[in-house]
């Protein structure tokens, strides 16, 4: 029997079981709600998370499988490495994040962006209360790519990511992994997958597996990034 969509009441903290979401759209679990912080923690918490575009209801998916990468076997591959040797860039944590998505947001525009202007206001609220945190990279001083997301626990969820130079959005991601393997991270949640991601190393796991590794880590203490405001080192 095919499972309904299920509707959002007032309550932030109350979400369908993620194994009711429907199989057709893969993963959407249900609809309306608001961008609250406390519905927004509380998506990420159970594994969840709001994807839509201007003109649709509020939806909230958590597909099978998930798309995720583990920062502690994370290697940036040769023509990667090489880049990153050649040492000509400048890679920062929170100094643009208001910037970075801006970028985002112009970069899906042209083909339906899921970051409407309610979607980025919840992220510069999340920002500003110390969950979303973006990683920059600088060539001669101009942000030149980036990717921001959200921290809960000891894990790292991201959301979206934008380069206007080749590999900049590759360097700011061996930011994000070398932060996260310093941290002890198990996992970063990628949500959905594309090429790009999985050229940088990403795999599918089954939902039941995501949910074991997100219940087991989701209460951990999180990484202080008032420590990590400004100039991020990449050493491979």
């Amino acid at each position: 029997m095919m499972n309904a969509l299920a509707w959002l009441s007032e309550d932030p903290t109350l979400f369908p079981d993620i194994d009711d979401a429907l199989t057709d759209p893969n993963g959407l679990l249900a609809a309306g709600g608001d961008l609250s912080e406390a519905r927004l923690i509380e998506a990420y918490r159970r594994g969840i998370f709001p994807w839509f575009e201007d003109g649709q209801p509020i939806l909230w998916w958590s597909p099978d499988s998930r798309c995720v990468i583990d920062p502690l076997s994370f290697s940036p591959g040769r023509s990667l490495a090489k880049r990153i040797r050649k040492a000509d860039f400048e890679l920062r944590i929170d100094d643009a994040f208001s910037q970075v998505i801006d970028h985002c947001q112009q970069r899906t525009g042209d083909t339906g962006t899921w970051i409407t202007d309610e979607m980025k206001a919840a992220y510069l609220d999340l920002h500003d209360s110390g969950f979303a945190h973006s990683f920059e990279c600088y060539i001669n001083g101009t942000l030149c790519g980036g990717l921001y997301g959200l921290s809960i626990g000891n894990l790292f969820f991201g959301e979206s990511m934008f380069h206007h130079v080749t590999d900049a959005s590759k360097l700011a991601f061996t930011g994000l992994m070398k932060t996260m393997a310093n941290a002890g991270c198990p996992m970063v949640d990628c949500q959905l997958p594309n090429p790009h991601l999985l050229s940088l190393g990403a795999f599918e796991l089954p939902r039941d597996q995501f949910r074991q590794i997100l219940d087991k880590h989701i209460d951990k203490p999180s990484i202080d990034w008032s420590q990590l405001r400004g100039v991020c080192p990449v050493i491979w």
